[in-house]
């Protein structure tokens, strides 16, 4: 094989950008064949490709070798489940699944490892993220003290979430700020700290917008090691920021706008000093200087490319699926921890939270206003995100 035959299912935001990068001929080995859409219409078909409504159908015509799942996050899971047993090479969209329960259903239909599984944390290629794993990986930072790490940059408007038929129920979205607009972010987290062993979440459900899952969270992961960590996010903080510190005993590093990084570093370990220093009110000589980083990162491309690569020439995986298990457990922990009100030790309970959340989806009684997007085309592929 020396080419990829893709399949896309859902032709919304994403799953259009997807397929005007590959079109565009950005990813050298991968050929679009197939395009499925079952709620709006589809684009228009290029010569060589077919159009389907039932993603099934796609699956078995034989005229894919992989499959490209940009779909609302419920149906991640039952298409994943079914391209993998039918043989395909599958690249899901974040979130893998909704809930733990659903990502360990996922991850063990993979079973045929020559199969390429991977999901779309483009992140991963961010020079600024990649600089901040590589300094906590090479000790640079010495051991990680704390994290704080806010991300209320995520504002939403009400027409936003009304645009979105599924958008902000638990039956349609299966959560909201943690579900929607940070996977990336929680992923991040794990990839560069580990998984923490407790959590304790609180989240608000509903604060500013008419909505009934949560936009608005502060939540403490705590590690056997001492570490601890706060995250805040929301979507309805304006002005927002996107501001990570990172504390070691080498210093402080602090990423902001996920551009920029500034590092504090201590000439002493700040353990050390404060152990052996025999002075009352010193402090450690710190040095302040800018971390230079390259520009940009390749993003949804390189993903893609990579995920053709994976195929083709056995290129390692630089987001494996099985990987996003986690960023989905963070996730259902803090707003598990907010319904019980109490501490969630990791790994969590993936029935637990499961049955909990099909009742709330069985048991609402919300009535969600929607409206018919009245402004661009452009703007109406936006609200399938």
């Amino acid at each position: 094989m020396d080419t990829v035959r893709l399949g896309i299912v859902g032709l919304g935001n994403m799953g259009k950008t997807h397929l005007a990068t590959i079109r565009a001929g950005k990813i050298e080995g991968l050929k679009v064949t197939s395009l499925c859409e079952s709620v709006g219409a589809l684009p228009a078909l290029n010569e060589g490709e077919s159009g389907f409504t039932d993603v099934n159908e796609m699956i078995h015509s034989g005229r894919i070798d992989a499959i490209l799942i940009c779909t609302p996050h419920y149906s991640h899971t039952t298409i994943g489940i079914e391209a993998l047993k039918s043989g395909l090479h599958v690249l899901v969209e974040k979130p893998i699944s909704v809930h733990k329960a659903d990502c360990e259903r996922l991850i063990a239909a993979h079973t045929d490892k020559k199969k390429i599984f991977a999901a779309m944390f483009q992140m991963r290629t961010n020079s600024v993220f990649k600089k901040v794993k590589n300094i906590i990986d090479s000790g640079e930072l010495g051991e990680i003290r704390r994290v704080n790490w806010e991300t209320s940059n995520w504002f939403r408007t009400n027409y936003y979430y009304a645009t979105g038929g599924w958008r902000g129920t638990w039956k349609g979205e299966g959560g909201g700020v943690l579900m929607n607009q940070c996977p990336h972010n929680l992923d991040l987290f794990q990839w560069m700290f580990g998984m923490p062993q407790r959590v304790r979440g609180f989240c608000q459900f509903g604060r500013f917008h008419d909505i009934e899952v949560e936009d608005d969270v502060t939540a403490v992961l705590m590690y056997d090691s001492g570490l601890t960590a706060t995250w805040i996010t929301s979507t309805g903080e304006w002005p927002g920021r996107n501001c990570l510190d990172i504390t070691g005993e080498q210093g402080r590093l602090t990423v902001n706008d996920g551009a920029r990084i500034h590092f504090q570093r201590n000439r002493v370990p700040m353990s050390k000093f404060c152990r052996e220093t025999d002075a009352a009110f010193a402090t450690p000589e710190t040095w302040q200087m800018d971390i230079p980083v390259e520009a940009g990162g390749g993003a949804h491309t390189e993903i893609l490319q990579n995920f053709t690569n994976a195929i083709l020439k056995n290129e390692k995986l630089l987001s494996p699926a099985e990987e996003g298990i986690h960023s989905v457990e963070l996730a259902n922990s803090i707003l598990l921890s907010t319904w019980k009100d109490a501490t969630i030790h990791l790994p969590m309970d993936s029935a637990e939270y499961e049955r909990i959340l099909q009742d709330k989806s069985d048991s609402s009684t919300f009535v969600k206003k929607t409206v018919v997007p009245k402004a661009s085309a452009d703007d109406f592929a936006k609200s399938f995100r």
